[in-house]
């Protein structure tokens, strides 16, 4: 979705938003004192939909919208009020969810106190709201925080949050497409699935492997032979790991065509997938396959792994 005028002007005046690589809260190493610009998320205690509702339509001109409760509507108010108790604080982007919200702020100058002081002191203002409706205790305990670096990650995180009421809408009227569904068997393997499990009964399904080796012109011509399958029904099954494989899929995912792709990471539990594999599930175009548990820190996929994935796809197709 496009920016507006104001947060375009505001990106093109910071071209550098900061050093500090991307984590959940708490960063051992990292001042939360200092000038940073972060994404704040919070949660409604027990995930009540206390906040208001996602409303939408099967308008296709029309986008799923978030309307706030009363409740809401104070939280969104205490929310534009930071600033006034802390002036170097700036004020982004908000959005309210119905269980959550997410802010990007921006601290301008070195804070007096941690940056946890002062989304303690915005829970507190919420708090004696939600207390007046009988809605306390409000809030879980505690935040969660992610720097943001670069002009392209708040970007994105800018489109995140306004794309937040649509995505939700599309996991409630398409909630098939975004289970994580747990043990379904491919040969002799137990995996785990998201996203349109019928591809699997495809008679026409085609791996995609392809060589670290081949040149940029044997990419294009191999892209071009796997498009034409994908056109005649063919649906791609790969780990998308080699610069052929993600040429293929990704020639295939833009151009509408159905594929299979396997993941080296498996699903945490409130995961979906995001921006245009978010789509791709939503249109039932894509089945996400992951044979291993997940993990939460950063790996580097080895030979064998690459190997393994590469079988998986080759059973896939045999099925």
């Amino acid at each position: 979705m496009p920016l507006s005028e104001n947060k375009q002007r505001w990106l093109a005046a910071h071209p550098d938003l900061g050093r500090h690589q991307s984590m959940k809260r708490r960063h051992d190493h990292h001042d939360y004192q200092l000038p940073c610009i972060y994404i704040i998320t919070l949660v409604i205690k027990d995930r009540r939909p206390l906040l208001g509702a996602v409303c939408g339509s099967d308008d296709s001109h029309q986008q799923p919208w978030f309307k706030p409760s009363p409740l809401g509507e104070q939280i969104a108010q205490c929310w534009r009020e930071i600033p006034q108790h802390y002036p170097q604080v700036r004020l982004l982007a908000v959005q309210l969810m119905p269980d959550h919200l997410h802010g990007i702020i921006h601290v301008t100058e070195q804070l007096p106190r941690h940056l946890g002081h002062v989304i303690n002191g915005f829970k507190v203002g919420c708090n004696r709201v939600a207390k007046e409706m009988s809605l306390s205790p409000l809030w879980e305990e505690g935040y969660n925080d992610r720097i943001l670096q670069g002009r392209g990650q708040l970007n994105k995180m800018f489109q995140y949050l306004q794309d937040n009421p649509r995505r939700l809408w599309t996991k409630r009227n398409k909630p098939e497409f975004f289970k994580t569904q747990q043990d379904i068997i491919i040969g002799d393997k137990s995996v785990t699935v998201m996203g349109n499990l019928f591809l699997l009964n495809s008679p026409n399904k085609v791996a995609v492997k392809c060589s670290r080796k081949l040149s940029k012109e044997e990419i294009e011509r191999t892209t071009t032979r796997h498009l034409m399958m994908a056109q005649r029904g063919a649906v791609m099954v790969s780990p998308r790991i080699s610069p052929g494989e993600k040429s293929v899929i990704d020639m295939v995912q833009a151009s509408g065509f159905p594929f299979i792709l396997i993941l080296e990471n498996g699903f945490s539990p409130m995961w979906k997938p995001g921006g245009e594999m978010f789509d791709a599930c939503a249109s039932g175009q894509v089945l996400l396959v992951a044979p291993w548990p997940y993990h939460s820190d950063r790996r580097t996929i080895t030979r064998d792994q690459c190997n393994q994935l590469n079988d998986l796809a080759a059973l896939i197709c045999s099925l």
